[in-house]
């Protein structure tokens, strides 16, 4: 298993400069919010360490000769949504900790939550949508969470969430308009560097914004040349493959760091997540639900143009088995 580690923290000094045509290589860190230091993130690193996956870096030759995928979904409970999850419940108060908490969520951050608030010692309570993934229910219930099903979107189950926190005084765990989930998540960015220093892109799929945010604070803050491109889906709000990103607006946190820091947002059909999830599965034998395959569909559909040294964040891997077969039989 791999174990994450300090070095992503301390080596964020390596990024080797490429090019300097449009932004000269110097640190970014007074363009992060005053809510998001460097380091927030640094620090979120250091307490991760052990705690979760340190997750490999796979060259990817064989679906283009200069991408690599950052493959979240070697996480225990297969998507990058641990980090956050964790990184928020270790900030947690003791009272805090006592009383427990509630999250809503399609299904990662449900998984992330109940792994390690089982693990910590502290009970928590997920609200998922009606329409989430059978698989993503199960699991979630599986590691410990009382799970409740509520409406047909992570809205309606926000509302539910944020009533039984005032019910049963809970604390609220956000998926991604959070200080302290965003800082978890930009780990990610720590760790591409740490493995690639003279990556040119980084390619995240966007939903709520969390993992976008927090990758393009750790990756502009100190090597402002690297390109952080999100990718989204086409059209919203309907049935889908990549149901973990299908939100219809970045949370408000998210999107003062993706205005400011993040070079472009490119929109990926659902065609071209199916394709991409095919192309995983048959070069690597790797499983990637559809919102943790959006990188690699933008760049196998020609989304981004001429990306140079290209890292593709694989987010994730939980999608149901019918869907997957369906869609591999395609």
């Amino acid at each position: 298993m791999f174990t994450a580690h300090a070095d992503a923290a301390r080596t964020l000094s390596v990024c080797t400069p490429v090019h300097t045509s449009d932004l000269e290589d110097r640190p970014l860190e007074d363009r992060l919010p005053a809510w998001l230091p460097l380091s927030a993130v640094t620090d979120a690193a250091r307490r991760l360490s052990g705690q979760i996956v340190r997750t490999p870096l796979l060259h990817a030759p064989t679906l283009d000769r200069d991408l690599w995928l950052k493959a979240e979904v070697f996480q225990a409970t297969g998507a990058f949504k641990e980090r956050g999850a964790l990184n928020r419940l270790l900030r947690l108060t003791a009272p805090e900790r006592a009383g427990g908490v509630v999250a809503m969520s399609a299904g990662n951050h449900a998984q992330g939550v109940a792994l390690h608030a089982a693990r910590l010692g502290v009970k928590a309570t997920i609200v998922m949508p009606e329409t989430a993934p059978r698989c993503k229910v199960e699991r979630t219930a599986e590691l410990g969470a009382e799970v409740v099903l509520h409406g047909a979107t992570v809205g309606e189950a926000k509302g539910k969430a944020l009533e039984l926190a005032a019910e049963r005084r809970l604390t609220f765990l956000h998926p991604y308009d959070d200080p302290d989930v965003i800082a978890g998540q930009g780990t990610v960015g720590l760790e591409i560097l740490a493995d690639r220093p003279d990556v040119d892109t980084v390619v995240v799929p966007v939903g709520g914004g969390g993992l976008l945010a927090g990758v393009a604070a750790a990756v502009k803050a100190r090597c402002p040349r690297v390109r952080v491109i999100g990718v989204r889906l086409a059209r919203r709000g309907g049935p889908t493959l990549a149901d973990g990103i299908n939100v219809h607006a970045l949370g408000k946190l998210p999107q003062a760091i993706v205005d400011t820091l993040v070079d472009r947002v490119v929109e990926v059909e659902e065609a071209e997540i199916a394709a991409a999830m095919r192309a995983l599965h048959r070069s690597f034998g790797v499983v990637a639900e559809g919102a943790g395959a959006a990188g690699v569909a933008a760049v196998l559909g020609g989304r981004l143009g001429r990306t140079g040294r290209t890292v593709a964040v694989l987010s994730g891997r939980n999608v149901d088995g019918d869907t997957l077969a369906r869609t591999l039989a395609a």
